[in-house]
């Protein structure tokens, strides 16, 4: 059996301040963000009004890897995510640096990514800036609000979340009323896409839906701070993806009804053409104001949720110790956070969202694959504490459905991933080089104090 992956306690830990309602609101937030309000377009390019299908298909999957993560969220309960579930289901420390890296990198990416859509058209609806120095300001005050705490920031995400969830209820009402009065084509939900066979452009489009239901690894990343999250985390997250599913679904349709796909497959913000369409008159400038504050919030968790992989490495001593310092009184991993904001600020200038998001879906579908594995090798592992179990099947069928969807990825995007993994496995030699350093230190003080040496 693996040792703990936590070790030694950290002097400072940090803070359960996170009840289930923050948590609910933290993984909504999550997921219904940038993927519905910037991707639907992309989806329709693969499969033209048939967005449901790659939806469904990807709730799917996202149910039964959530099953996986109840289980090894509530049964240990710290921060690290994926990273430490595997090593306490191998003690390989590069396979499970490369897993928490894997993560952390996804979340930089996404945030880039988001941030890139902020300043694009969105944006511009409401206000003409240039796009990169938008994209590098709003990251400068993103991770003001991460260095504040935890709590103001799943407080803010708590009022943003309000406010992306009703902009998208606008949507699903706006496509009602259009529906009701005559309008629109219905005919359309079952139209694929011309010049792409079925099969391959719902598995295609799948891997973009997908990035629409990945608020629970970022979850998972916060266990240290729910308070009771053996019961706080298994309601919050299912909960959180069955309302993400419902409107995801109500959206899809609508959008199709209204606006032809080939009109989504050339937007890059779907859903303003179905507020313009509508014939309702809503404010384009009033749309797109909720449409930002969605991408916003989707950012800001991701951010959260990278710097709480890197404190979560560095507790395991698989990063450098100073990603495990916290402010004295805000008890928030400073290091790690600056460390996410300077990174994700140079990504910014690289990609687009619709590369950089099945990039995202890349990595973690790798990371998903890990924690099904390892879920499975930790069923003979017994703690102290109740915690949430799924049948081994639900794992087994994850680890299926992951392998699937690794097979649609392109080629570009391969090579990006593998580029993290170039850069992780250089940065998991020099942290180990430095401990070696450190070790052979130590020992040497210690001879030397020794008086019988």
């Amino acid at each position: 059996m693996a040792t703990d992956v936590a070790g030694p306690a950290p002097a400072v830990g940090l803070k359960r301040a996170i009840g289930t309602p923050l948590l609910f609101a933290f993984i909504v937030g999550d997921t219904l963000g940038a993927g519905i309000y910037t991707l639907v377009g992309t989806m329709s390019t693969d499969v033209g009004g048939v967005i449901w299908l790659p939806l469904l298909i990807a709730l799917v999957v996202a149910l039964l890897t959530a099953g996986t993560y109840a289980e090894l969220i509530t049964k240990y309960p710290h921060a690290g995510g994926a990273a430490r579930y595997v090593d306490r289901a191998f003690g390989v420390p590069y396979l499970s640096f490369l897993v928490g890296f894997l993560m952390m990198a996804a979340g930089i990416t996404t945030a880039a990514a988001l941030a890139n859509a902020f300043a694009g058209d969105y944006l511009s609806a409401v206000i003409d800036l240039p796009a990169a120095p938008t994209a590098i300001v709003f990251i400068a005050l993103l991770t003001l609000i991460n260095l504040r705490g935890v709590r103001e920031s799943l407080s803010a995400n708590l009022i943003a979340s309000i406010i992306e969830v009703t902009g998208l209820v606008l949507v699903i009402v706006l496509a009602a009323i259009v529906f009701g009065s005559g309008g629109g084509d219905p005919s359309r939900v079952l139209e694929f896409a011309p010049d792409v066979p079925p099969l391959q452009g719902a598995f295609a489009a799948s891997v973009i839906a997908f990035f629409s239901f990945l608020g629970f690894e970022a979850a998972a990343n916060m266990a240290e701070e729910v308070r009771n999250p053996s019961k706080s985390y298994p309601r919050a997250l299912f909960g959180a993806i069955c309302t993400a599913a419902v409107v995801y679904l109500l959206i899809a349709l609508g959008a199709v009804i209204v606006v032809p796909p080939e009109v989504l497959a050339a937007s890059t913000g779907p859903l303003l053409e179905v507020v313009q369409l509508s014939g309702v008159p809503v404010p384009t400038w009033l749309f797109s104001l909720i449409a930002l504050v969605a991408i916003a919030n989707g950012a800001l968790l991701f951010m959260v949720m990278a710097s709480r992989v890197g404190y979560g490495l560095a507790e395991a001593d698989l990063l450098p110790r100073a990603f495990g310092r916290v402010l004295p009184n805000r008890r928030t991993p400073w290091v790690s956070i600056v460390v996410v904001a300077v990174v994700t600020m140079a990504l910014t200038l690289v990609g687009d969202v619709g590369t950089l998001a099945e990039t995202t879906v890349l990595l973690l579908l790798l990371v998903f694959l890990s924690a099904n594995v390892s879920v499975l090798v930790l069923k003979k592992d017994k703690v102290d504490h109740p915690h949430f179990t799924v049948p081994r099947i639900v794992p087994v069928l994850g680890i299926i459905a992951c392998i699937v969807l690794l097979t649609q990825q392109t080629g570009i995007v391969w090579i990006g991933a593998a580029a993290y993994v170039a850069v992780g496995s250089v940065l998991f030699l020099v942290a180990r080089a430095a401990r070696s350093r450190e070790a052979g230190r130590a020992t040497r003080r210690a001879a030397t104090d020794d008086p019988e040496s």
